[in-house]
C-alpha cells in the first residue's frame, strides 16, 4: 500500500494575492505550501461563497478559515469602530470541556496579529471609527489590528468582564464557546456591541456543536447577526445526512461542500497468479502518514502491552511524544499516579482531563507541547476525549488508544493527533475479546487498520494472538501496583473509582452490539487496575473469580497518607462499624422474642437434619 503527503501548490497560486504580512507568517510556521483543503476552501471563503468543510483531522482546516477572516478584513474599505465586531469563530465546550480548542485556534490568530507591522492603532475619529494606519502603504496595506478576543468558561472571568476586554481592546475578530458567544452578544452586551458589520461566521467542529444540543443557541446567534455574511461550518466527520440536515437550521445559504478525501493506493494480487496485479483506490478518513495499528490481547494484559509500545516505540523508534487515551477522568487520574511506576523512570508524565480546572488543562497541555523530550526521555500525554479534537499538538508520534472511544467519531479524531500536516505517524488500539468486531465497524467508517502481533517483555512479538495464555507478566504487574496502592489508602479509593466508572462508560458505548459487559472479563480488567479486592457491583455477580485472589492487607490499619483524611477516617470508623453491631443485636433479640410455636417448628427442623 502507497501512501504520500498530498499538497495542492504554492501560497502564490492563490487567485487573489496574500497580504504580504500574512504570507511571511504561515512561511515562518514552516507551511510552504497549501494541503488540498486549503487550496480548495481559502479561495471561496475570500470571495462570497458560504463554505461546508469536511477534510481528516491534521489537514489544515485552521488556517483555512483564519486566513479568510484576516483577509476579508485586512481588505475592507472602512475600519471598524471599538464597538463593532468583524468575525465569529464558535467551537464546541461539553460534554466534555473543549475550552482547548478555542484557546488553540486564539493563539493561532494572535501569532497573525501579533506579527504586522507595528502601527498605532488607537487613533480614532470622533465618531469612533479608526483611523487608516501611518504605515498602511503599498508595501504592507491594511496593517494594525487589535489582538483576538478569547470568550471561555472560568474561573476567573465574566461575562461583565468580557464586555469590558471587548472595549479595552477593540478587538475585531472574537473566538469562543456557544454559551459566552451567547451571553456576549444577546445578554450583557446586546446592547453595547454591535454586528452590523459581521463579515464572517465560522462553526467549528460543526457536527459537534449540533450533535451536543447547541441548535438552539446558534440559531438565536445567527438571528441576530446580519444576513450579509459568509458563513463556513468545518468539520472532520460530518457525513451528508449530518450536514444537509442541518444546513438550514444554521443559516448558511447556497453553500459549496467541500470534502477533501485521502486515498491509497493497495495492489490486488491476480487470482490467477499472473503478475497482472490490479491497483485499487482506498478512500480513508485518517490521514495518508498514519500507520493505525490494533493489538488483541486479554482485558489483564492491556496495562502491560501499553508498557511494552511505549517502551519499544521510544527505544527502537526513536519515539519522544505519545497520546494515551483512556475512557474517564477517573482512569487518567488513577494510572497517572501508577505508571510512573511502571514505566521507566526517564519517562515524563503528563494528565489531561475535563475534570481540571481550566487554568491546570492549560498547564498540563503547554508542558506536554513545550516540555524538551526525546527518545530517551520521552513525554506521555495521558487523557480523555477532552484532548481527541480540534487540539493541534505538535510533533506527536504516537498515539495508544487503551480504551476504544464510547463515541465512535471520536476514533479517528483521536488517530488524528498524530500524522499532521503531512507528517508520519503511528496509532496503536487495544482490542480484547469481541472487540476485535470493531475492525469491522472501522472498516465501515474507512478507517483502515491492521493487526499489530502482541509484544513481548524482550520486544519481540512472537505469541499467537488468535488463542493467547495470559502473559507471565501480568501477575508480576499487578504484584508491583498493588504494592503501590498499599502505600496510601487514596490510591485504592483512586483505583476503585477509576474500575466502576470504566465499567460505567463500557455499558454505555454507542457500539453496544459489540462492547457488551456481560462480554467482558472484568476479572481481568480488575487485574490490570491492580485492584485490592473486588468492588461490591451488580457486574460482578456470577462472574468466575477462580483467577482472583484478594490482596492480603490489614484493612483496619490500611490508612491514608494524608494525615487529616487519615484522623477523618479513625474518627468516622465506629460510626460505620455500629450498624453492623446494631444489626447482630437486633437479629438475636428477634430470636428471644420469638413465638412458641416458631421456636418448636426450628427445633423440629434441627433435628431432622
Amino acid at each position: 500500500m502507497s501512501q504520500s503527503a498530498a499538497f495542492a501548490g504554492f501560497w502564490s497560486s492563490l487567485p487573489t494575492p496574500l497580504t504580504p504580512w500574512v504570507l511571511d507568517v504561515i512561511q515562518s510556521m514552516g507551511h510552504t505550501q497549501m494541503t488540498p483543503v486549503q487550496a480548495s476552501t481559502i479561495p471561496l471563503f475570500m470571495q462570497h461563497k458560504d463554505v461546508v468543510v469536511e477534510a481528516v483531522t491534521g489537514s489544515g482546516k485552521t488556517l483555512a478559515f483564519v486566513i479568510p477572516i484576516l483577509e476579508r478584513l485586512i481588505r475592507r474599505d472602512a475600519r471598524l469602530r471599538r464597538n463593532e465586531v468583524g468575525a465569529l469563530v464558535i467551537s464546541p465546550t461539553r460534554p466534555t470541556p473543549k475550552r482547548e480548542l478555542a484557546t488553540q485556534i486564539h493563539s493561532v490568530f494572535s501569532l497573525f496579529l501579533s506579527a504586522q507591522p507595528d502601527n498605532d492603532i488607537s487613533n480614532e475619529s470622533e465618531n469612533g471609527e479608526r483611523s487608516p494606519p501611518h504605515l498602511a502603504d503599498t508595501e504592507y496595506p491594511g496593517a494594525g489590528f487589535p489582538p483576538p478576543l478569547l470568550l471561555v468558561s472560568s474561573d476567573k472571568s465574566s461575562p461583565a468582564q468580557d464586555i469590558q476586554r471587548f472595549f479595552s481592546t477593540g478587538a475585531d475578530i472574537i473566538i469562543g464557546t456557544p454559551g459566552r458567544m451567547e451571553e456576549f452578544l444577546l445578554g450583557k452586551g446586546k446592547s453595547v456591541v454591535s454586528v452590523k458589520e459581521l463579515e464572517v461566521l465560522v462553526l467549528d467542529e460543526a457536527d459537534r456543536l449540533l450533535d451536543l444540543g447547541f441548535q438552539a443557541a446558534l440559531t438565536r446567534i445567527i438571528t441576530h447577526i446580519p444576513k450579509q455574511r459568509r458563513t463556513g461550518l468545518f468539520s472532520a466527520t460530518m457525513t451528508d445526512a449530518d450536514a444537509l440536515s442541518e444546513l438550514v437550521r444554521v443559516g448558511l445559504r447556497n453553500p459549496a461542500r467541500i470534502v477533501v478525501k485521502v486515498q491509497s493506493k493497495k495492489i490486488k494480487p491476480s487470482k490467477s497468479g499472473t503478475s497482472q496485479d490490479t491497483e485499487v483506490i482506498e478512500e480513508r478518513r485518517i490521514p495518508a502518514g498514519l500507520q493505525n495499528f490494533y493489538i488483541n490481547c486479554l482485558p489483564s494484559e492491556k496495562l502491560v502491552q501499553l508498557t511494552h509500545i511505549i517502551k519499544q516505540e521510544s527505544l527502537t523508534h526513536h519515539a519522544p511524544h505519545f497520546i494515551v487515551y483512556f475512557a474517564t477522568c477517573a482512569c487518567v487520574d488513577y494510572f497517572y499516579r501508577i505508571l510512573s511506576t511502571l514505566l521507566p523512570s526517564n519517562v515524563q508524565l503528563h494528565s489531561l482531563h475535563g475534570h481540571l480546572p481550566p487554568a491546570a488543562r492549560t498547564r498540563a497541555l503547554s508542558a506536554f507541547s513545550s516540555t524538551l523530550s526525546s527518545s530517551s526521555s520521552p513525554s506521555v500525554l495521558l487523557a480523555t476525549d477532552v484532548a481527541a479534537r480540534g487540539l493541534d499538538i505538535p510533533n506527536v508520534d504516537v498515539v495508544i488508544q487503551f480504551d476504544p472511544p464510547s463515541d465512535s467519531k471520536a476514533f479517528s479524531h483521536r488517530c488524528g493527533r498524530t500524522a499532521r500536516a503531512g507528517r508520519s505517524g503511528k496509532a496503536y488500539a487495544l482490542l480484547v475479546g469481541r472487540e476485535l468486531e470493531y475492525i469491522d465497524f472501522l472498516s465501515v467508517r474507512k478507517i483502515p487498520i491492521r493487526q499489530h502481533p502482541y509484544i513481548l517483555a524482550d520486544g519481540s512479538a512472537t505469541r499467537d494472538s488468535d488463542c493467547p495464555s495470559e502473559d507471565d507478566v501480568v501477575d508480576r504487574f499487578l504484584s508491583q501496583i498493588r504494592q503501590t496502592v498499599m502505600t496510601d489508602r487514596a490510591l485504592y479509593d483512586k483505583a476503585v473509582k477509576a474500575f466502576v466508572s470504566f465499567v460505567r462508560a463500557y455499558s454505555k458505548h454507542e457500539a453496544s452490539y459489540i462492547f457488551r459487559t456481560k462480554d467482558l472479563d472484568l476479572i481481568g480488567v480488575a487485574k490490570s487496575f491492580g485492584l485490592l479486592r473486588l468492588p461490591r457491583m451488580p457486574e460482578l455477580k456470577d462472574r468466575d473469580r477462580s483467577k482472583w485472589q484478594d490482596a492480603e492487607l490489614d484493612w483496619d490499619s490500611y490508612s491514608y497518607a494524608d494525615k487529616a483524611q487519615e484522623a477523618k477516617r479513625i474518627e468516622e470508623r465506629p460510626k460505620k462499624e455500629a450498624p453492623k453491631q446494631d444489626s447482630e443485636t437486633r437479629a438475636a433479640k428477634r430470636k428471644r422474642n420469638a413465638a412458641w410455636s416458631q421456636k418448636v417448628e426450628i427445633k423440629r427442623v434441627a433435628v431432622a437434619t
